[in-house]
């Protein structure tokens, strides 16, 4: 049972990294204006934004950082991911 439950947080922490490399592209190439309307940028949008947009609704509800130039909820959204895979780590 625990090499299955390894396999299992192996495979959880592959598919963090991806989306977290997945953000890391969405935000580069958020600054290249040529290059954002494409389906490559679409996808990745598609991909990440189910993990960006609960933070950013929090972030609406309770009013922080309304009127900040950076899109701090990104930001947030890609720091819990690398807690869970921090957690995910300890615990395999």
């Amino acid at each position: 049972m625990p090499g299955i439950c390894y396999m299992i947080i192996t495979i959880v922490k592959i598919l963090i990294y991806a989306l977290q490399f997945a953000m890391l592209l969405r935000a580069v190439m958020s600054w290249i204006p040529d290059i954002q309307d494409n389906k490559f940028s679409d996808f990745l949008y598609t991909v990440t934004e189910p993990v960006v947009l609960p933070v950013r609704m929090l972030f609406e509800k309770l009013r922080w950082f309304q009127n900040f130039p950076l899109d701090v909820s990104f930001i947030v959204a890609y720091l819990l991911l690398a807690i869970l895979s921090a957690i995910l780590g300890a615990l395999a």
